[in-house]
């Protein structure tokens, strides 16, 4: 309803500095003509005074007044903490009970403010809920504003330290769906590594925490590596605690930590997390044992020998036992071949032995060839480059090494040229894979030397000749084996016919071999940009199962994957929680952190209003427990509109402030000197000064 206001409003017709002034030269006079005690002194000194109103020129204002709706604030906490024990469904009842009760309230608008966790920023960690109410009142004119109030577990991170920084006059309230000291047991890092020398153990220290004021007692603690059986130790809350973790393998090595959870907690999700240590080999050692000098010899060595990370022993048989041409002693190298400690005392000390063109010659006896075998079998890595030498009764393959290698020669040797080209299995492989200039015909230069071979239990990746094996691959026990059928790789590095990817092939195999995490058939990655996860999995199978993904908060969801390009499926999904998410698929895992690992909403979940109590008191705004579920909690308090009050809560009531708000929607001004009115009144004081003074 619309209503009316008068007041008094002033239109000076000069500046108000030189009423001040003429004021202030009157009111000295005035002083001066009573201490002379001079007769019509007062009239005199009304008549100054009724001039100087007419030139403050007053008016009679009238004013035409709609009023204005207060404004209420609901500010609804939905960051991650509030997911935990049933808060969610809780806050939702409160939510709708109390927008209820605003509505019914007349000349109130209600206005709804969301805050969420990182959805919308990544660089938020944490609840911001006085940050989002600023945003959302940020066209409410501070005096329509009749209150605040907050459904939140009270773990907010962007308190003010005083109600004045918010610009705020109205309370504050606070609505907690939770129970007063909550006991809760989280899992706190306080040291943890990102990287580690593959072979070396390193130190993670962590503490176990409570609240709830129970008295700690001891609890298991599970520590779980990626393909082995758990460990348990038995830990006190409250004590630090340092678990050593063995670097197994170069690339993610993951672990995970899980503190035993109480039926009583509020909630597991913060009792384990997920760690991951990069391994990083200090140095590759690598034997090449070339069995004779030929062209390809020196670049095996120079590829080699030019990654800084290598580490390498390269012999070659100048001249085999076999050969009697009476060369002298002294002309002979001097450097004896270190057979013995070589392949005997320290062939356990070797990351890769490489025979390239070897053949048995009586260099190394036939036990420390066994000995290589053996190597293979308790997980090392060996190589072989073959020509001739394959096929011939002096083979490789004629040793105990037969038992490692992976396909067996038929003595033939087809000496024609031929381009290599991946096979349907190694356009999937990652040693072949998307190798520069490959595809269903490939632009490399062409070989001319391709030894036939029968695979045994191995896996084809390359064909040359006639469609022969040209690159076999296998796992033996622990160790792998890989076999090149040619002797004239060397031609792709000397750029022949334009050469091919020689240093790329021959690394990505040497990393195979050495079982290099990037190098595996079946690899599942997971990284994150912003809020979206880019799932990878890398295979040769045809089809691939829909991998789990689970966040933060426990919520797993499963994730189907579509194929990108051969042997490799992707897939990319937005997620609205910061924190750890673990990518698994049959027995390969991942983790991939979104924003803050160790996000402080789940650092502390218990429901507790002493962040909050400061701005509360200060605005005379207060609390209300409302428990977690319907059952366990109070009443919504009663809503009160006062008109102002320094208190405005109680225990059953809670209080909003009437502002009685309005807006101008007509004004008219009346004056209350008119030129005849004023110079009448002058002009009779005036007289009336001169009688007195007459008389």
């Amino acid at each position: 309803m619309n209503g009316m206001s008068w007041s008094i409003e002033f239109l000076p017709l000069v500046s108000w500095p030189i009423l001040g002034g003429l004021a202030a030269i009157g009111a000295l006079l005035l002083l001066l003509l009573l201490w002379r005690s001079r007769r019509g002194a007062l009239l005199r000194g009304t008549a100054y005074a009724l001039l100087l109103l007419a030139l403050a020129n007053p008016h009679f204002k009238k004013e035409e007044r709609e009023p204005l709706n207060d404004v209420v604030a609901v500010v609804v906490d939905d960051s991650q903490s509030q997911a935990v024990a049933g808060r969610t469904t809780r806050t939702a009842e409160l939510q709708q009970e109390l927008e209820k009760r605003l509505r019914e309230l007349p000349n109130l608008d209600l206005r709804v403010i969301h805050s969420s966790s990182a959805a919308d920023n990544p660089d938020r960690d944490g609840s911001f809920l006085f940050t989002d109410l600023a945003k959302g009142l940020a066209d409410t004119p501070p005096e329509r504003l009749a209150g605040v109030v907050m459904l939140t577990d009270g773990q907010v991170h962007d308190v003010p330290k005083t109600a004045a920084e918010l610009n705020i006059d109205a309370p504050i309230h606070a609505i907690v769906p939770g129970k007063k000291n909550e006991f809760d047991r989280r899992l706190k890092l306080l040291a943890a590594p990102r990287f580690g020398l593959v072979g070396e153990s390193q130190t993670v220290e962590l503490q176990v925490e409570e609240t709830g004021g129970r008295p700690a007692k001891p609890i298991a603690l599970t520590i779980k590596r990626q393909g082995e059986d758990p460990l348990t130790e038995t830990v006190t809350p409250g004590e630090k605690v340092s678990i050593p973790v063995m670097i197994d393998h170069a690339g993610a090595n993951i672990v995970e930590i899980a503190a035993e959870v109480d039926p009583e907690e509020l909630t597991g999700l913060n009792n384990r997390t997920v760690l991951t240590i990069e391994g990083v080999r200090e140095n590759l050692r690598v034997l090449l044992v070339s069995g004779e000098p030929y062209a390809g010899e020196r670049t095996w060595r120079n590829m080699l020998k030019s990654d800084a990370s290598v580490d390498l022993v390269h012999f070659t048989i100048l001249r085999p036992p076999e050969k009697q041409d009476g060369t002298p002693i002294n002309q002979l190298s001097l450097i004896a071949f270190p057979t013995r400690e070589l392949f005997q005392e320290k062939l356990e000390e070797f990351d890769l032995i490489i025979f390239d063109r070897y053949q048995r010659r009586g260099v190394l006896p036939l036990a420390y060839l066994d000995n290589v075998s053996r190597y293979v079998l308790r997980g090392g890595a060996v190589l072989v480059a073959a020509g001739e030498d394959y096929a011939s009764p002096l083979s490789l393959f004629r040793t105990p090494l037969a038992y490692v290698l992976p396909a067996e020669p038929t003595g033939r040797v087809i000496n024609e040229p031929f381009k290599p080209k991946p096979t349907d299995l190694g356009e999937r492989h990652p040693v072949t894979r998307d190798l520069p200039g490959g595809g269903e015909k490939p632009r490399w230069g062409s070989w001319f030397r391709n030894v036939e071979a029968t695979p045994n239990d191995a896996e084809i990746v390359m064909e040359g000749a006639e469609g022969n094996p040209l690159l076999v691959l296998a796992e033996r026990g622990e160790g792998r084996v890989a076999l090149l059928l040619s002797d004239q790789a060397w031609l792709w590095a000397r750029g022949y016919e334009g050469g091919g990817p020689y240093t790329g092939l021959l690394r990505r195999l040497a990393h195979w071999l050495m079982k290099e995490p990037e190098l595996e058939e079946e690899q599942l990655h997971a990284s994150s940009r912003g809020q979206t996860i880019t799932i990878e999995r890398q295979t040769i199978k045809d089809e691939v199962e829909p991998v789990s993904l689970s966040g933060p908060t426990g919520d797993t969801r499963s994730v189907t994957l579509k194929e990108s390009e051969p042997g490799v499926w992707r897939a990319q999904v937005n997620v609205s929680e910061q924190g750890i998410y673990q990518v698994s698929a049959g027995e390969l895992a991942s983790v991939v952190t979104v924003g803050n690992a160790n996000t402080r909403e789940l650092a502390a979940v218990t429901a507790s209003d002493e962040a909050l109590k400061p701005v509360l008191d200060e605005t005379g705004g207060g609390s209300y427990w409302l428990g977690r579920k319907d059952g366990e909690a109070d009443e919504m308090p009663r809503i009160v509109m006062l008109g102002s009050s320094k208190m405005m809560h109680g225990d059953d009531w809670l209080g909003l402030h009437r502002r009685d708000a309005y807006r101008v929607t007509g004004a008219s001004l009346y004056p209350l000197f008119n030129g005849y009115v004023a110079l009448a009144l002058l002009l009779g004081l005036m007289a009336l000064a001169w009688y007195r003074e007459g008389r």
